[in-house]
C-alpha cells in the first residue's frame, strides 16, 4: 500500500514539473514574438517578414536604374562592405592629382571636408592603382545630362559587387551638377550602393533624386575638361539605351589616377 502511494506521488510530481516547463516555454515564445514585432516592424509583420527575421535573412537587393549607376545590384543594407577605408582617413583633407584618359590629362581635386567617406574611398583606389586600365563605359549627351561615367571593369558597366559603401554625402539640394563635377555612381534607391564608379559632368547637368537621394559630389575637375568634351563630340555609339545615352564612340580607358 505504501509503495503504491509513493508511486502515485511520484507521478503527480512529474506532471507538475512538466506543466511548469511547458508554461515557461509558452511565456518565452510569446515574449520573443512581442520583441520581434515591437522592435523590427513599425506595423504588423506579414508571415514572410516574420519568417525572414527569425531566419536572419538580409534585406532585398536594390535594383539598378538609368541614372548614373553601376550595373551591380548590392544589398540595400546600411553597412559598408569589408575593406572599405574609414572616413576618418580623409576627413578635413583635400587631395589633388590627375586623371589620365586616353593620354589626355585632367587635373582633379577630391574634397574630404565635404565628402570624407567618398574621398577616403577614392584616395585608397588611387593609391592602390585599382582604376588603372578600367574603362569609361557610358556617355550621355542630352541637353540636361552630359556626363562621362568611368571606373567599370568592362564595357558592360560591370563593377565589383563586394565593394559597396555609403552613406550619401554632399548631394546637391537643387539636384544640379555643374560642369566639372566629379560624383559617385551608385545603384538606384540605395544610399549604400556606391562603388568604384564615378561620373564627370562635362556640361551643367541635372539628375533628379531617387528614393535614396542624390549622388555624392566628391570633387571637381580643375583643368583639362576639354579632354572629355572632345570624347563627347564624337558621340554615342549605336545600340545604347538611347541616341544620347550609351557607350562613347571613342573607347575610353583610364591610363592612371593619382592623388596626393
Amino acid at each position: 500500500m505504501e509503495a503504491k502511494q509513493a508511486l502515485r506521488s511520484s507521478h503527480e510530481a512529474r506532471r507538475r514539473r512538466d506543466n511548469i516547463i511547458a508554461g515557461s516555454a509558452l511565456v518565452v515564445a510569446l515574449a520573443l514574438a512581442g520583441v520581434l514585432q515591437g522592435t523590427v516592424f513599425a506595423s504588423n509583420p506579414t508571415a514572410e517578414e516574420y519568417a525572414a527575421v527569425q531566419a536572419g535573412l538580409a534585406s532585398p537587393s536594390a535594383s539598378a536604374s538609368a541614372s548614373p549607376s553601376a550595373s551591380t545590384t548590392p544589398s540595400a543594407a546600411a553597412t559598408n562592405a569589408p575593406g572599405i577605408p574609414a572616413a576618418s582617413t580623409a576627413a578635413g583633407k583635400t587631395f589633388t592629382g590627375s586623371l589620365v584618359l586616353n593620354a589626355g590629362t585632367l587635373g582633379v581635386e577630391i574634397d574630404g571636408t565635404k565628402a570624407p567617406q567618398a574621398a577616403a574611398v577614392f584616395k585608397s583606389l588611387a593609391d592602390k592603382g585599382t582604376l588603372k586600365g578600367r574603362v569609361c563605359h557610358r556617355l550621355t549627351t542630352s541637353a540636361t545630362a552630359s556626363i562621362l561615367q568611368c571606373g567599370a571593369e568592362d564595357a558592360t558597366g560591370k563593377s565589383d559587387p563586394t565593394y559597396t559603401w555609403g552613406p550619401l554625402e554632399n548631394t546637391p539640394a537643387d539636384q544640379k551638377y555643374p560642369a566639372g563635377t566629379i560624383a559617385v555612381a551608385r545603384t538606384s534607391d540605395n544610399a549604400y550602393g556606391n562603388g568604384q564608379q564615378f561620373f564627370i559632368a562635362y556640361k551643367d547637368s541635372t539628375f533628379p533624386n531617387d528614393a535614396a537621394g542624390g549622388y555624392t559630389v566628391v570633387g571637381h575637375v580643375t583643368s583639362g575638361l576639354d579632354v572629355i568634351t572632345k570624347i563627347a563630340a564624337a558621340g554615342v555609339a549605336p545600340g545604347g539605351a538611347s541616341a544620347d545615352d550609351g557607350s562613347p564612340v571613342t573607347p575610353v580607358t583610364i591610363d592612371s589616377f593619382t592623388l596626393n
